[in-house]
């Protein structure tokens, strides 16, 4: 069953319910952008000869850059942001962002895995070049009424 994006109805929500998929396209200039908001202006985010030093092989997006944009997946499905009880995720993989036009590609996917008592559990999947970049993600939402 898939539900779509917005159109969240509490009793339309089971364990099962796949919400629309997600690509996160992400640049250098997003992290020049998100180190310019968030404060974190590690070299790793954007030289590449840095990156290597750390023994990296290229610029990575900061983790909670990947984390919070793959949240769009529950919060645009939800519809209100102030649904979301609670949101993590452990960072198994970082994401790297070539020196292009195209960036990095992310596949953000989810499913609910329980609904109780009006709360849905919502398991989230991200990956990058095929390969899973946050795990354990998780995200349980208040259902509307």
């Amino acid at each position: 069953m898939s539900v779509a994006k917005g159109a969240v109805v509490k009793g339309a929500v089971v364990k099962g319910t796949e919400l629309p998929p997600l690509q996160l396209h992400l640049t250098r200039a997003d992290l020049v952008r998100y180190a310019g908001a968030s404060g974190d202006f590690n070299p790793i985010h954007w030289s590449d000869r840095v990156a290597g030093i750390a023994g990296l092989p290229g610029v990575i997006a900061h983790g909670m850059l990947t984390l919070g944009a793959a949240g769009r997946i529950v919060t645009d499905w939800v519809g209100d942001p102030a649904r979301v009880r609670s949101y993590g995720a452990r960072f198994t993989r970082p994401v790297l962002v070539p020196d292009d036009d195209e960036g990095a590609t992310v596949i953000v996917t989810a499913v609910v895995s329980d609904v109780t008592d009006g709360i849905a559990r919502v398991d989230i999947k991200a990956t990058y070049d095929g390969k899973g970049v946050l795990g354990r993600a998780q995200a349980e939402v208040s259902l509307p009424d």
